[in-house]
């Protein structure tokens, strides 16, 4: 028996319906689910990264869920790490927490990709000019900045009626307390990259630069030697603290809260850690900006902080991309300060609660050094270029206050050699 017409045409468009839907439903299976996301970073002790991925997966609707893969704490081995990653073009990265220095570098290998168009803009919206120069490479944008952050001047005011402007005001009031009355200067000057902040902070505060472009060294004679005369006379004064040449940000923090020194510069967390761990102390802890190397020059501090970037290799650009700007917005950041202190590298968030709640008293402060601070190189070179800075300036006692020149040369033609170099490994 031969089918009626009409049944015979219904059962043709509903089996056609079927296949056009089971077609579809294969053809979107990929795009429409949940996006696995690798978050490469270096992990906060207050639990910010798992806060704001969380958060971002939440609010993607299902789009993405991002994973933190945590780095080991030590920065050199991060970046380590990283570079053996990319270098082998590993898929299995989506995001990447970058250390302010490793810009340069990724972009240059290829490794990291260009933000673009609403992205771009949305990323750096409100965001600190110079803090945009970290995340930047040949002026193209390749990191969406985070945090960002920058050095103080602490000092106790129960000891000192009121912060020295220049490092040489300083080193002079240390050494009229006397070591027995904590007349010592906490710094961080062990052969790492922290003493390398410190030596461009002074040579940028001194009115020059250690590079003037990816593979131009600047380096004018008369401020540097100014500046390293700053570091030859604090390792030759009392006011040097006997642990100089071996210090870093811990070990400064530290002395500094067990009432050894009535001075130290370091980064913003230590505001926090006196309150926790020398209440005593943080009872007098004043805040000042970082010294100036010249007393009619302001001063340029330090700049750290970390940028996300979208790798090269991932299998996921588009969403990595879109979740990369909610990892870095306005609400990350807001849970960056809350959870660990760690200054917005957005200029608007200086009168928020949150960051006014973490920096009480000195938020202004903290908002006013980093506008003024002096960004380290960007470079693909740049760890030749640190190295070669270590390699002439340690240990800081090796630098004759009275005529640095003799160190400048080693300097300056170690940083001629370091730039020639691609500096990957």
């Amino acid at each position: 028996m031969t089918p009626h017409p009409v049944i015979r045409a219904g059962t043709a468009a509903a089996a056609a319906l079927l296949a056009a839907v089971a077609v579809a439903a294969c053809g979107s299976s990929e795009g429409s689910g949940t996006r696995e996301l690798s978050f490469f970073v270096a992990i906060q002790p207050g639990g910010t990264i798992e806060k704001v991925s969380e958060r971002c997966s939440k609010e993607s609707g299902g789009r993405y869920e991002i994973t933190p893969e945590f780095l080991p704490t030590d920065a050199s081995q991060q970046r380590e790490q990283l570079v053996r990653r990319l270098g082998a073009e590993d898929p299995s990265i989506d995001i990447i927490g970058m250390d302010v220095i490793w810009t340069g570098e990724f972009a240059n290998a290829g490794w990291v990709e260009p933000w673009r168009g609403r992205e771009a803009r949305q990323v750096t919206e409100k965001v600190f000019p110079n803090v945009i120069e970290t995340a930047s490479f040949e002026g193209k944008l390749y990191a969406a900045p985070f945090n960002t952050n920058t050095q103080l001047l602490w000092y106790r005011k129960d000891l000192v009626p009121k912060a020295p402007r220049t490092w040489d005001q300083m080193i002079t009031a240390a050494e009229r307390l006397g070591r027995k009355n904590a007349g010592t200067i906490q710094v961080q000057a062990n052969r790492y990259e922290g003493y390398t902040v410190w030596a461009n902070a002074l040579i940028e505060s001194a009115g020059t630069r250690i590079l003037s472009g990816p593979e131009s060294v600047d380096l004018a004679r008369g401020p540097t030697e100014r500046a390293l005369a700053v570091i030859g006379r604090l390792a030759h004064s009392p006011a040097a603290p006997p642990g100089l040449s071996t210090s870093d940000e811990d070990s400064a923090r530290l002395a500094f809260e067990a009432g050894e020194s009535a001075f130290m510069t370091n980064y913003t967390f230590a505001y926090a850690s006196a309150k926790a761990e020398a209440p005593e102390i943080a009872k007098n802890i004043g805040f000042a900006r970082f010294p100036r190397v010249d007393p009619d020059r302001p001063s340029k501090p330090p700049l750290g902080g970390f940028n996300l970037a979208v790798s090269a290799f991932s299998e996921n650009k588009d969403v990595a991309f879109e979740a990369a700007a909610c990892l870095a917005g306005r609400e990350s950041q807001k849970t960056a300060v809350e959870l660990d202190g760690l200054p917005p590298s957005r200029s608007d968030l200086y009168t928020d609660k949150a960051v006014t709640s973490a920096y009480p008293g000195f938020a202004h402060l903290v908002k006013e050094s980093i506008e003024a601070a002096g960004p380290r190189p960007t470079a693909p070179a740049y760890q030749d270029v640190s190295l070669a800075v270590q390699r002439s300036l340690h240990p800081p006692d090796k630098i004759d206050p009275k005529d640095p020149a003799p160190t400048y040369e080693e300097l300056k033609s170690n940083v001629e050699d370091a730039v020639k170099r691609e500096g990957l490994l």
